[in-house]
């Protein structure tokens, strides 16, 4: 599990930052696919609040926010997730799968959210835009 400011920070000192901003903004556009998972997904958006200091990716507009104060943090457990089970990138794991989380900051609910769990109330678990996906789970964990 990663931590935005030292992954946003190790993508500027190596020069990958913007590399993998050119990536995934030209797969949110439906060229080569784009994969981000759990700390992949959070660098999409412009900042967080876990390292305010070092800008994300900016290919998606918002911020990562910590997780609500009335739930434990991190959310470290198995979720269900609800979403577009006819999306491709949800194609074959049947309705409402169980997956797994290892977090304490969520990305933003909105019109990129393809999924979403329950945990003091919605939280982005995963998202999709052009060829751009993203999760927040962890899908190498949540096989069977």
């Amino acid at each position: 599990v990663g931590a935005f400011g030292r992954c946003a920070e190790a993508l500027a000192e190596t020069g990958l930052d913007g590399v993998a901003a050119e990536a995934a903004e030209e797969a949110s556009q439906g060229g080569r696919p784009f994969l981000g998972i759990c700390v992949g997904l959070q660098l999409l958006y412009e900042g967080s609040q876990e390292a305010p200091d070092r800008p994300g990716l900016g290919v998606l507009p918002g911020r990562v926010d910590l997780l609500a104060g009335n739930v434990k943090r991190p959310q470290m457990q198995w979720n269900r997730l609800d979403g577009d089970p006819d999306h491709p990138m949800l194609a074959g794991v049947g309705g409402n799968p169980w997956v797994y989380f290892v977090h304490s900051y969520v990305a933003p609910v909105g019109a990129d959210t393809l999924a979403t769990c329950d945990y003091g109330g919605p939280v982005c678990a995963a998202l999709a835009r052009g060829r751009l996906w993203a999760t927040q789970f962890h899908p190498e964990k949540s096989g069977r």
